[in-house]
């Protein structure tokens, strides 16, 4: 379904944004820099938000994690970083989740391969790092950041959410998790994206095994309405609840408060829409 376009007059306003290096700036990847002024900053208070550590089959990697105070006993949700890496903008994303009372983990899934958010453009990390980057290697990481988000005491309703790169292994993720209950793509990438990531949502969406709710933009020029519809068609035909949101007019990455692709409208609807996919599929 198309969502109603809210954004019309953000433009202006959007275009009036100032931008800031230094101390607000140091938690983001060099290739988003610079940073908006106006970044939403999630704060800790009432929460346990930090990093820990993963073991995996072939080592270790880090992963930004944030829950209740309280009790850890919380439902969980992945969440998927953006092509940039695990750098502020997806830590807030699990503390914003945390605020609402869910275990939300973020494993840094580029870890093998350096660390994206030093990269100063976005063309070296499309070069240097995500080639390298196996969608196998990538799920069997999220299975472990379920697995540990377990072993801290979170309850076992799991979700997952993802942005940009990320919203892609979203799609791949409900194919591959049987225990998964809902997820959410925010603006995911629609196609393969290379040897080692071969398949596209529309390869696998007859495997789904959770609804999946589709975050879009209509001007995002990275993905065209026509793949959407042909995804939107493939689930219909194989009997998967998938239901696309597609915001007319409005770019890619319009959730990244922290650049000037953010459309606060859709941004706040799609979170709205976000917290009641949960909800209605028992997350």
């Amino acid at each position: 379904m198309d969502g109603k376009n809210e954004d019309r007059d953000e433009m202006p306003r959007i275009a009036r944004r100032s931008f800031v290096t230094g101390t607000l700036a140091s938690g983001f990847a060099l290739a988003v820099q610079p940073i908006s002024a106006e970044t939403i900053i999630t704060d800790t208070v009432g929460l346990t938000a930090g990093m820990v550590t993963l073991a995996t089959s072939d080592g270790s990697i880090p992963a930004y994690r944030a829950h209740p105070a309280a009790s850890p006993k919380a439902p969980t949700i992945l969440v998927v970083q953006e092509i940039f890496g695990l750098h502020e903008h997806i830590k807030d994303i699990c503390r914003r989740l945390a605020k609402l009372g869910y275990y939300a983990i973020a494993p840094d899934l580029y870890a093998r391969f350096g660390d994206a958010t030093k990269v100063a453009d976005i063309a070296s990390i499309m070069k240097e790092i995500v080639p390298k980057v196996a969608d196998a290697r990538v799920l069997a990481d999220l299975d472990t950041a379920a697995a540990f988000a377990k072993s801290e005491g979170a309850l076992p309703q799991l979700a997952i959410t993802g942005f940009c790169w990320g919203g892609r292994i979203t799609w791949l993720y409900t194919a591959h998790n049987p225990d998964l209950k809902a997820a959410v793509a925010w603006y995911g990438p629609l196609r393969t994206m290379g040897p080692l990531a071969p398949q596209s949502p529309l390869d696998i969406v007859a495997d789904l095994k959770a609804p999946v709710l589709g975050l879009y933009g209509g001007a995002d020029q990275s993905i065209p309405i026509d793949s959407i519809r042909k995804v939107e068609a493939a689930a219909k035909a194989a009997g998967k609840k998938v239901e696309f949101v597609v915001y007319p007019d409005t770019p890619h990455a319009f959730n990244a408060d922290y650049r000037p692709s953010y459309r606060e409208g859709p941004a706040k609807d799609g979170w709205k829409r976000m917290q009641e996919w949960f909800k209605t599929n028992g997350v």
